[in-house]
């Protein structure tokens, strides 16, 4: 078989054009998703609470031109910040690229459809609550198991359904 390979098999996350490393976003949520840090173990654990930002519909962002002037945390991902983010769960095209992996078949890159990311259940669609009226002390009881840092993303619990 020949052919042109996809960009993301060809070049580096520094040498990608802004298009290209923004298209490498699947669209999955789980980034935006609150993340609690155990101090003694350094474990990440995350909650099904997403950022007041996250639009739960397309779990995209719903001002992320501005992201950051509402929510001065956000982390803006850069090739040379990664190797630093221990909380980017295994599935993020971001990680699998910068470990020289591919993409998964329901990447949108990949299958060309937006939607296969939520139709291979990847995403935060359908799991996530919005984080307003949630309070602080409140977010270890939110802790899921659908996804974690660095790990594939598991099966929703059965008491969620």
């Amino acid at each position: 078989m020949t052919g042109k390979q996809p960009f993301w098999k060809t070049r580096t996350l520094e040498a990608m054009s802004g298009a290209e490393w923004e298209s490498l976003c699947d669209g999955c949520g789980l980034c935006c998703l609150n993340k609690l840090e155990d101090e003694d173990t350094g474990e990440i654990a995350f909650t099904d609470s997403a950022c007041k930002l996250l639009d739960l519909g397309t779990c995209r962002c719903s001002d992320y031109a501005n992201r950051r002037q509402f929510v001065p945390d956000c982390v803006k991902l850069t090739p040379g910040k990664l190797a630093g983010i221990r909380w980017l769960p295994e599935s993020c095209a971001y990680r699998l690229v910068a470990e020289g992996r591919d993409l998964p078949w329901w990447h949108p890159l990949v299958s060309g459809d937006p939607e296969s990311v939520h139709r291979a259940g990847i995403s935060a669609r359908g799991r996530a609550v919005p984080e307003t009226g949630i309070a602080l002390e409140d977010l270890p009881d939110r802790i899921v198991d659908w996804v974690r840092p660095g790990g594939a993303i598991g099966r929703r619990p059965r008491d969620a359904d």
